[in-house]
């Protein structure tokens, strides 16, 4: 369970062994016990009292902006050894095994697009028709990744980045032509968004950042040096690195809502200057939607876990692939 404070005045208080959130409507007392993280939003306060039983209960307190990205966290002393891993990390980023790790997390990449993309068939002939064609394109793409040769990352960095831009351009081109007209983009436009869908995404992808970034952090693993994403100063690049794994779960959930009818404008905002931006329900709408799909079970490789578990066992899988380059 994750609570979410992302209401103006709200309030996170301690009363022993509990959470009390505190509103304008009453106050409700949350048992510690089933609680993964606290997520705060602007205007919304929490008390030291209410600081200190989450870091007691390794209990991660995430602070976001309105576009849903984590600004700030408190989380505990007992999550994973990152000063050891830490070495393993800046020696792996030299070596021939980040390029293979780095071209599979592209690879994959392509492969959950294609198969997102394969759900938007049944529409007509024509959207099949598009759709047949720039799978193919994007599988183009993936073999010419695959074929790629390099001795480290920064050999075949730019290479990489275009090519994944351009299968990344038309994958949203692909998924534009399924959702309803009215909420049809041109492009892709981050920070800030140009119209609703790129609200939705841009949002879904913060809350997915947050998320990557703290079992990231549980595992052990430093989220602020990374692999193909390493010029960004004081950013968590490695997150924009592994988060390519999981993009299609937000497309999905946005995709979703906005063809189920699920979206009306009292859940976003206009700004002056033409930019989208989320409301209270909004953010709600997609906060549930997403944490109730991140909570299904699913199979990969064999194991059927939830899709949240699968990301963290996965970081616990790079941070002993890391490890092995502690000594190099």
């Amino acid at each position: 369970m994750e609570l979410i404070l992302n209401t103006y005045g709200v309030s996170l208080n301690r009363d022993n062994e509990a959470f009390v959130i505190k509103t304008t409507e009453g106050k409700q007392r949350i048992p510690v016990d089933g609680i993964k993280s606290i997520q705060i939003s602007k205007g919304a306060q929490i008390t030291s009292d209410a600081v200190m039983l989450a870091v007691e209960n390794e209990i991660e307190v995430m602070f976001m902006d309105r576009s849903g990205n984590p600004v700030g966290r408190i989380w505990s002393p007992k999550y994973g050894s990152i000063s050891t891993i830490r070495k393993g990390q800046l020696n792996f980023t030299f070596t021939h095994d980040a390029v293979n790790w780095i071209k599979d997390v592209i690879c994959r990449k392509i492969e959950n697009q294609q198969a997102l993309m394969l759900l938007l068939k049944g529409k007509d002939d024509e959207t099949d028709r598009v759709v047949d064609k720039n799978i193919n394109r994007l599988e183009d793409y993936r073999n010419k990744v695959k074929a790629l040769e390099g001795d480290v990352v920064n050999d075949i960095a730019p290479i990489l980045r275009g090519w994944e831009g351009q299968s990344s351009r038309i994958y949203f081109s692909t998924l534009n032509l399924a959702l309803p007209e009215e909420f049809r983009f041109t492009e892709r436009s981050q920070r800030p968004a140009k119209d609703v869908a790129n609200a939705f995404l841009n949002y879904g992808y913060g809350v997915l950042y947050g998320k990557i970034e703290g079992a990231l952090i549980k595992a052990g693993i430093d989220p602020y040096i990374g692999i193909l994403h390493r010029d960004d100063y004081n950013r968590p690049v490695l997150v924009y690195d592994v988060i390519e794994l999981y993009r299609v779960w937000v497309d999905y959930v946005v995709y979703s809502l906005l063809s189920q009818n699920a979206i009306n404008d009292e859940v976003y905002s206009v700004r002056e200057d033409g930019s989208y931006w989320l409301e209270n329900m909004g953010r709600r709408i997609l906060i549930q939607s997403l944490n109730d799909y991140l909570d299904e079970k699913i199979t990969i490789r064999g194991e059927t876990r939830s899709r949240q578990t699968h990301l963290s066992l996965y970081c616990q899988s790079l941070a002993q692939r890391l490890k092995r380059y502690e000594s190099c």
